[in-house]
């Protein structure tokens, strides 16, 4: 465990300790004596075993003592202020013995070490119980010596039915605590899932260009080498032209040489790439459904960034049950609805929709923004070409829909966009086999 998680921890654990120390007391003032005029059931005990469960590395017989202690002291406080003819002896004697309940209490505990069954309520709550029966028996036998107190038989029955309405209140409450706690695990989990899922697609977006790139870098080697072929080819029959030619040569040679070592880290970039994609546990498919509350999550966090107030909606087909993979559609629509957000100018709407028609499947992204220029309709989809600059006057990159045109390309289907009167939209169609999950 790393020094910072050890801190955080130990922070952790004394501030549920301090506000063990603070509630328990109060907690046993909300009480009644069913069985004589000195030996209360109160809400001290439960709340004790909550706390108790809660604290994970703190000894529980300390958490008793310090506990005990408190309680008899604060009870002997309360005399102090309120009882007239108050007596440090007398008000010392009535409520030590609660002391021993809570280091009992809190040493049984450490004994059957009932952390063991943090995910097996029922048994927290007959150990509960057991303990509880039995560390009011050693507060009564205190009492019975000291004080002189009477115990019966009726009184002792109706003492385990309260230990037993304690254990049930602490299950309750407890289990309420582990329902939160998976609650906010597993949000947390879906959260770093949604995050590696998008590292993932833009590590896919980066292999499309890589392996453009790798195409590229194979056709400048054979070039490279074909001129280098050509070069010594006119040295042959020319001899004079040997000495002139042979430099050029040589260069086109080394051109060629040094293309093939960027394809060859090129390549092994890429495989390094399509392995950590392939070797992520995360599913590679999944339903419209699923991918469209990922794009609106991941899009609204966006546009919040940007100070802006967009809205989402989405249309399916009602009878759509396809999965889609999860990183060809993440790369495509995710480019295409952060355009859109980005061309919305403080307030508007982005509507997704995705239908099956044959053996195709068309994507639609639309907002209500300003639309495209007329002027620069043809050259959108253009690498480099860009109108959005930031605030320092930067253009960016440009390749979003140059990429997105590439890869629709390359998957045999085909992009189109058209200015609407309530904004801009892009379609994308695509051959459903490419795309969905097989068999």
């Amino acid at each position: 465990m790393s020094a910072l998680n050890l801190s955080t921890l130990m922070k952790k654990e004394v501030n549920i300790l301090v506000l063990m120390l603070l509630t328990v007391p109060l907690a046993g003032e909300l009480s009644f004596y069913p069985l004589n005029e000195t030996f209360r059931i109160s809400f001290g005990a439960p709340a004790f075993f909550f706390f108790l469960l809660l604290l994970q590395k703190t000894p529980a017989t300390f958490s008793g003592f310090l506990t005990g202690t408190m309680v008899v002291v604060f009870r002997i406080l309360i005399d102090f202020f309120m009882k007239d003819n108050f007596s440090w002896t007398s008000a010392f004697q009535t409520h030590y013995p609660s002391f021993f309940f809570y280091f009992t209490y809190s040493f049984l505990f450490h004994l059957v070490k009932i952390n063991r069954f943090q995910n097996r309520s029922l048994i927290i709550g007959l150990i509960g119980l057991i303990i509880e029966i039995v560390s009011d028996f050693i507060e009564l036998l205190f009492q019975y010596f000291v004080l002189e107190t009477t115990i019966t038989l009726d009184s002792i029955n109706e003492m385990i039915v309260i230990a037993f309405g304690h254990s049930f209140i602490v299950l309750s409450f407890f289990n309420m605590m582990k329902l939160y706690e998976a609650q906010s695990r597993e949000k947390q989990i879906r959260k770093q899932n949604e995050h590696m899922l998008m590292l993932i697609s833009n590590l896919y977006e980066e292999t499309i260009h890589l392996k453009k790139t790798l195409k590229n870098a194979e056709d400048i080697t054979k070039k490279s080498y074909d001129l280098y072929r050509d070069l010594k080819a006119l040295e042959k029959p020319e001899k004079q032209l040997h000495a002139l030619t042979e430099p050029y040569s040589q260069k086109a040679l080394r051109i060629a040489g040094e293309m093939h070592e960027v394809k060859k880290d090129n390549q092994r970039i890429f495989a390094g790439l399509s392995k950590l994609i392939s070797n992520e546990s995360f599913k590679d498919y999944m339903d419209a459904a699923e991918l469209f509350h990922l794009i609106i999550r991941i899009n609204e966090k966006y546009a919040l960034s940007l100070g802006k107030d967009v809205q989402f909606e989405y249309t399916l087909d009602e009878n759509n049950d396809s999965h889609y993979h999860v990183y060809t559609v993440l790369s495509l629509f995710n480019n295409l609805v952060a355009n859109a957000v980005e061309a919305i100018k403080k307030k508007g709407i982005v509507r997704l929709s995705l239908c099956e028609i044959c053996d195709n499947v068309e994507f639609k992204v639309a907002d209500n923004g300003p639309g495209i220029s007329q002027k620069y309709q043809t050259v959108i989809f253009q690498p480099g070409f860009t109108s959005k600059y930031d605030q320092f006057g930067t253009p960016s990159t440009g390749i979003g829909l140059s990429y997105v045109k590439e890869v629709v390309k390359e998957l045999g289907g085909e992009i189109l966009f058209e200015n609407k009167d309530n904004g801009a939209v892009f379609s994308i169609k695509l051959p459903i086999h490419k795309l969905i999950q097989k068999g």
